[in-house]
């Protein structure tokens, strides 16, 4: 469904297209350009210019990977009454959104691949070996499954709130701030990186920007065994939360 949806209208799916790498051209290529040009040669926290505009890039591949997905459609089930057909059908209303969210996740590897080829071929990314590009994306599909949990979370709470829009903007401006989504984590302090080393956040974009730009140092294996944690920790929190909705649910809206 989630893929004919987009699908639909053909100018909104041309402009989701090429719709990132514009963006990324006008505000954040031209930003860096700026912010550079003030000294020759100058350093940021170890990142010359060619370093930082590597590492913007990786950022929108990442996010296009693994943080497109939103809740809305979900908290409408909710606040609508739509769920009470979910609980008649042979499948479970979380696989539902799951299954939406993969469909929608098969569009954004399509539009992450012509954003490649368009920011390859303007020789603003160092183009990865296979290994690693087979690491990177590994890595983007497990943090997309951390997201969708996040956004799960928030479309559950519909149960209690008449609108759950501004919990996701919340998430959505928490998560580009403490991810290194706007700025690499090597900009903050010290006690902030510790701090945030024990949340999901760094693994959101940060770590797998790293890895895409072949500049992690960690162990792999240890870094999904992290992400399955979190992703256990928040499913587990949603089936809480799941249970706990379904006692004050009155169908309300069908």
């Amino acid at each position: 469904m989630s893929m004919i949806a987009f699908m639909a209208y053909k100018v909104n799916f041309f402009l989701i297209i090429i719709g990132p790498a514009l963006v990324f051209f006008f505000i954040k290529y031209n930003l860096w350009s700026a912010i550079y040009s003030l000294k020759e040669g100058i350093q940021i926290q170890g990142y010359d210019f060619s370093e930082m505009i590597n590492y913007q890039v990786w950022v929108l591949i990442v996010s296009l990977l693994s943080q497109g997905f939103f809740s809305s459609q979900l908290a409408e089930d909710i606040r609508l009454g739509r769920i009470s057909s979910y609980l008649i059908y042979p499948f479970q209303f979380w696989q539902f959104h799951l299954a939406s969210f993969l469909g929608f996740q098969t569009i954004q590897m399509a539009v992450a691949g012509f954003t490649i080829l368009i920011l390859f071929g303007s020789d603003l990314v160092q183009v990865p070996t296979w290994e690693i590009l087979t690491s990177g994306l590994v890595m983007s599909f497990v943090v997309g499954l951390i997201w969708f949990s996040f956004q799960f979370l928030i479309g559950l709470s519909a149960f209690w709130l008449e609108e759950t829009w501004v919990l996701r903007v919340i998430l959505i401006t928490v998560t580009q701030f403490l991810s290194g989504s706007i700025l690499p984590l090597e900009f903050f302090p010290l006690w902030a990186k510790d701090l945030l080393s024990m949340t999901p956040f760094p693994y959101m974009t940060h770590v797998p920007v790293k890895i895409f730009m072949g500049a992690y140092e960690g162990s792999l294996p240890i870094l999904v065994g992290i992400l399955l944690l979190w992703l256990g920790i928040i499913s587990l929190v949603c089936g809480l939360m799941w249970r706990s909705g379904l006692k004050r649910y009155s169908a309300a809206g069908m």
